[in-house]
């Protein structure tokens, strides 16, 4: 079962005519969120930064649309699906049907999705970097709009080279996330993140991971540009995503990585956000 403007309704049913702006124009954006332990997790930051797209594609928001109804709907979905914990929330939000590139309306629908998490276990994580195409640098990457052809390619580039996640780039050939993950880089104390400018998706977790490190005595957490060549430099690497949260990179190249200050940033997440 899936909910369509608040509509709990068959997963087969027919949604999409040929006139859906989101297929035609990829006039949509979406959130992927996590359910488990009986709460939707940093459901509070998932929502402004929902409203904060919309507003920047300039989608209307209804009056509605509250941080309570955007919970209630979520759970309603989740009451009436097949699944009760470890669940992952796809929320997609797109501009009703009509136009050519300037929309009729900027009224909106909206889907909400539940499925099983299926749990993901490596003996070894890899990266690689993927140089095919990049993402440009700028404010519009850093929502998560449906339009992720790079993200499509650089997942079978990865399948194909039975990697476990790729690196992308920007048009300045510096490093900005993983396929599907914010990145950080370790190296000593330091704790670095590809700023905002040079266009990673304004990631929660990442959120979250920056305000804890940033008032930790032993690290020092820098927003900065990256080169490449620091993924050789580096002593760890972890991405992070709502899903998966922390995931420690075992090895680039010829370049492995160790895992300890990883684990203690683990450590220190799940203590500061499970209480929560």
């Amino acid at each position: 079962m899936i909910n369509f403007n608040g509509q709990i309704i068959s997963e087969n049913s027919r949604l999409i005519g040929v006139q859906n702006r989101a297929f035609k124009y990829g006039d949509a954006i979406f959130d992927t969120l996590k359910y488990n332990k009986n709460k939707v997790h940093f459901i509070e930051d998932h929502y402004f930064r929902l409203m904060s797209s919309l507003r920047m594609l300039r989608m209307k928001i209804p009056m509605n649309f509250t941080l309570k109804f955007y919970e209630d709907e979520i759970i309603k979905t989740i009451t009436h699906s097949k699944y009760d914990r470890n669940l992952r929330i796809r929320v997609s939000v797109y501009r009703k049907d009509g136009g050519l590139y300037n929309p009729v309306t900027n009224d909106i629908d909206f889907i909400i999705e539940v499925n099983q998490i299926k749990d993901s276990l490596y003996d070894t994580y890899e990266i690689e970097l993927f140089k095919d195409f990049s993402v440009n640098s700028g404010l519009l990457s850093t929502i998560k709009t449906n339009n992720r052809m790079v993200n499509i390619i650089a997942s079978i580039f990865t399948s194909e080279n039975n990697y476990q996640n790729c690196v992308l780039i920007n048009e300045k050939k510096n490093i900005i996330e993983a396929n599907n993950a914010n990145i950080f880089l370790i190296k000593g104390n330091k704790v670095l993140t590809p700023s905002i400018k040079e266009g990673c998706i304004f990631g929660i977790i990442r959120k979250k991971m920056i305000e804890l490190l940033k008032v930790h005595e032993t690290y020092d957490l820098i927003e900065t540009s990256i080169s490449p060549f620091e993924l050789l430099k580096a002593d760890e690497v972890f991405l992070t995503n709502s899903i998966t949260e922390i995931q420690s990179v075992n090895k680039y190249r010829k370049k492995i990585y160790t895992t300890n200050r990883t684990e203690n940033i683990r450590n220190l997440f799940t203590e500061k956000y499970d209480k929560m």
